[in-house]
């Protein structure tokens, strides 16, 4: 269940328009994205870090999430406004391990709101020193609950390139089943209202994979 806070610092005033949305899972923290969340990855990596409280990799950000795309989930934001907040943009945070302070290690979230017919698309990517972790499997189960919490959300669809087997392996593990191939090479892939038949412990023990809306790059064979 997703839990919320406020940005420390602002104005009681400014509280409501701040919120912040979280989920937590068995390793990650899941922060979504506000427009001060993404005004502040624009800024550069040492403000993102600063507001979110992590470490942030040197070679952040993930594929998929270039400026260009950054600034469009910026202003469908603002112009949706607060209730829109977790239909878009969810940064992937890995809790303190050992001597790893919390590191953001990933990215992933909605293309919009549900639909008239009650459908979102979902996509995901992470960084290339942090996969084969589970992060993506972790990632891809929480935002698929809270995206099934709303009564209004009857399908999840997602779409990954034929030869990308770690996307399409976290996809299927999350209760998504292959349903047509749009265009030579993409396959797209469907969740609806179902309960997941693999936990999430399971789920950590497997390879990542990235998941980009289809016109962006093709996704890499493998990556572990």
């Amino acid at each position: 269940m997703a839990a919320v806070a406020w940005v420390p610092g602002l104005p009681a005033r400014r509280r409501t328009e701040f919120m912040v949305l979280f989920l937590q899972t068995i390793h990650l923290d899941l922060v979504a994205a506000t427009v001060l969340h993404l005004d502040a990855e624009l800024a550069g990596p040492k403000q993102l870090g600063k507001l979110l409280g992590v470490t942030v990799p040197k070679d952040w950000p993930p594929a998929g999430l270039d400026r260009r795309v950054v600034e469009r989930l910026r202003s469908r934001l603002a112009e949706q406004g607060h209730k829109s907040v977790g239909w878009f943009g969810w940064y992937a945070i890995c809790r303190r391990i050992a001597l790893q302070p919390p590191t953001l290690v990933g990215a992933g979230g909605f293309f919009g709101p549900p639909d008239d017919q009650g459908q979102v698309e979902l996509g995901f990517t992470i960084l290339p020193s942090f996969r084969g972790r589970g992060h993506a499997s972790e990632m891809v189960t929480a935002l698929v609950a809270h995206a099934l919490a709303e009564s209004s959300v009857q399908r999840i669809v997602a779409h990954a390139q034929v030869q990308d087997r770690p996307t399409l392996a976290v996809l299927l593990r999350s209760g998504f089943a292959t349903a047509a191939q749009p265009e030579p090479g993409l396959l797209r892939c469907e969740r609806g209202r179902i309960v997941a038949t693999v936990s999430e412990t399971d789920d950590a023990e497997e390879a990542d994979g990235e998941l980009t809306p289809a016109d962006d790059d093709a996704l890499p064979d493998d990556e572990e």
